[in-house]
């Protein structure tokens, strides 16, 4: 099974997933909680790049450390 591509969108298959995905969700949780459900996913994501930033200046003083 080929999946569809278009040279204008080469995720085209990740979308029409979450898509799917996102419609599910809503029927199975309702309405009212997907805002809560939003919310929390905003939150594991700012939690993640907060991570990843800290992680990358910890590498760059490490690096300054062992160049001095």
């Amino acid at each position: 099974m080929q999946g569809c591509y278009h040279p204008l969108m080469p995720g085209a298959d990740f979308i029409v997933v979450l898509i799917i995905v996102l419609i599910i969700v809503l029927v199975w949780r309702g309405p009212k909680t997907l805002p809560l459900l939003g919310r929390a996913f905003g939150q594991g994501v700012r939690e993640a790049r907060k991570e990843i930033e800290e992680m990358k200046s910890e590498s760059a003083d490490k690096d300054d450390d062992t160049t001095s």
